[in-house]
């Protein structure tokens, strides 16, 4: 999808055993450059009240999502008639854009702490999405399209708009920030793609349900939710449920999500999938966001912006304690980092500057983009953190996405069911809870053909407290071919952050895998910081 599509939809009214071992903390493989009822005014509780349903024979709940993925999935795969009313079918981007939801129509308007708007469905956003509520006693009112819910540029709407056309995506609204104004709380627009916001927020990087084949050698699927629940709010309740259905030409999937808004809003998500057949690689809780250029490197353009990103690397804590930091990138080619893990207890792609003067962007406010961590609940066993980074010659677009690959995989007619906590923050002192990266950078080497000097800057947790005369010790490894020389570990006096600074020099052209953090007496106090270098 577009980057500026998702970008401006809030303002839019629409191996074998040894192989798994690690060898003291997360072991890296890289493979480097490779070649629905009217949407009316009237208060559905009124409606409900006027009209009261006949008690539900099963009251509709997650069990009933995962019979209707597991049916669909018995079934060969047919992809909805996605087409458009050529009205919306030649509408441009910006046009699109120009379509906003009414706010007096959004459900539950009124009634409750929450509140939902819908997307016109238009230009690239073809899929038709079906959405139902279900009310307190379990029923189930479908919300069905009216045009009428919607502005449109020059006033009417189109004329060749069906009553079946349903929706493109919706959006669920809070008051998050203030008491009198509801901001965006989450939003689920295109593919199988969702954001979630905390207080202060702007979004940036999304999720998405499930992420199937990317970077493989089978085709890419890009499944996506084909029908959505909304449990009906009760007027004090701070919690919502939402029920979704996902299909894609290999898996159906039923899934739950309980969104909870606050300072680091939180959604826990359960997916149970069904496996029509085999994938090579299924990509579980995937992340995607943006990384143009940062800190390293030289910039790709002619830009007064001293960094563009949505985010500036991968965070992993393994089973064994390890916090693993990798730094973003913007490759030359497609770069692959496959990290193993046993029993992860979590990884996320974070948004760690937060200076504004770092990016004087007043627009995109990159200080702003939240960081999202994934916590898996119960144990996922061993796999793989994947992190696909793709060459971009700009930012209008996402080239970043990390997931988890199990290593058991789901298999064909039997249910695959897990769970996890996505948390959207700004600040936090838990991930990780000791000293972290805060910066990456590296020169040439003059007196050493092919050598590059490395400096990475450390602070936080026992760092802060710690005097520039303890014995810290950096501990550097250069896997696959490296060798390392000249290291020093100092306190800089001006900020009091510890700096790590070595020359690494390659042997031969393999690409290498560097590893570092510090330790003071043997005890590791911070992450380790982790990213290839290519000669």
């Amino acid at each position: 999808m577009p980057r500026q599509a998702l970008r401006d939809h809030a303002r839019n009214g629409a191996g074998s055993e040894a192989e798994w071992k690690v060898y003291r903390r997360v072991s890296c493989v890289l493979v480097l450059m490779l070649p629905a009822t009217l949407l009316g005014q009237s208060s559905s509780a009124t409606r409900r009240a006027a009209n009261p349903p006949a008690p539900p024979a099963h009251r509709f709940g997650f069990e009933s999502v995962q019979r209707l993925a597991e049916q669909r999935a018995a079934e060969p795969y047919r992809s909805r008639d996605d087409t458009l009313p050529p009205s919306l079918a030649r509408l441009g981007y910006p046009q699109y854009q120009q379509i906003r939801f009414r706010p007096e129509r959004a459900r539950w308007r009124g009634e409750a702490l929450f509140e939902v708007q819908f997307f016109q469905r238009g230009a690239i956003f073809d899929k038709r999405v079906s959405v139902t509520e279900v009310a307190d006693d379990g029923s189930l009112h479908p919300i069905r399209y009216d045009p009428s819910a919607f502005e449109f540029p020059g006033g009417a709407a189109p004329k060749d708009l069906p009553g079946d056309l349903g929706f493109a995506g919706l959006r669920v609204q809070f008051p998050l920030n203030r008491g009198d104004y509801k901001d965006e709380l989450i939003s689920f627009l295109g593919t199988s793609s969702f954001r979630l916001l905390g207080r202060e927020q702007s979004y940036g990087a999304f999720a998405r349900g499930l992420a199937v084949n990317v970077a493989a050698a089978a085709a890419e699927e890009l499944p996506y939710f084909t029908d959505f629940w909304l449990v009906h709010p009760s007027p004090e309740q701070r919690t919502l449920r939402i029920y979704a259905l996902l299909d894609s030409p290999s898996v159906t999937g039923a899934y739950r999500f309980e969104i909870r808004p606050d300072a680091i809003s939180a959604a826990e998500v359960t997916a149970t999938l069904y496996a029509r057949s085999s994938m090579q690689k299924p990509g579980l809780a995937p992340l995607t966001s943006m990384f143009f250029y940062g800190k390293e490197g030289v910039r790709p353009v002619d830009d007064y912006r001293p960094e563009v990103h949505d985010s500036d690397g991968l965070q992993i804590e393994a089973g064994d304690g390890e916090w693993l930091w990798r730094p973003l990138s913007n490759p030359r080619g497609l770069r692959i980092s496959s990290f193993y893990v046993e029993h992860p207890r979590g990884f996320g792609l974070l948004q760690r500057e937060r200076d504004f003067g770092r990016y004087q962007d007043e627009e995109a406010h990159y200080q702003r983009r939240p960081s999202y961590w994934i916590t898996p609940l119960g144990d996922w066993g061993k796999g793989i953190v994947e992190l696909v980074e793709t060459p971009s010659g700009d930012s209008a677009r996402e080239n970043i996405i990390a997931f988890w690959v199990p290593r058991v995989r789901p298999e064909p007619h039997r249910p695959y069911t897990y769970s996890y906590l996505l948390s959207a923050y700004l600040h936090s002192p838990s991930w990780p809870p000791g000293g972290r990266v805060i910066s990456t950078r590296s020169a040439p080497v003059s007196d050493r053909v092919g050598a590059r000097r490395i400096l990475i800057d450390f602070t936080g947790g026992d760092l802060d407290s710690l005097q520039a005369s303890e014995p810290i010790r950096a501990e550097i490894d250069a896997r696959r071919g490296g060798t390392i020389n000249d290291v020093s570990v100092q306190r800089l006096a001006e900020n009091g952050v510890w700096r790590v600074s070595f020359q690494v020099a390659a042997k031969g052209a393999q690409a290498t895998d560097l590893r570092c953090y510090l330790s003071l007496y043997g005890e590791a106090l911070t992450e380790t910081w982790s990213a290839p270098w290519t000669p």
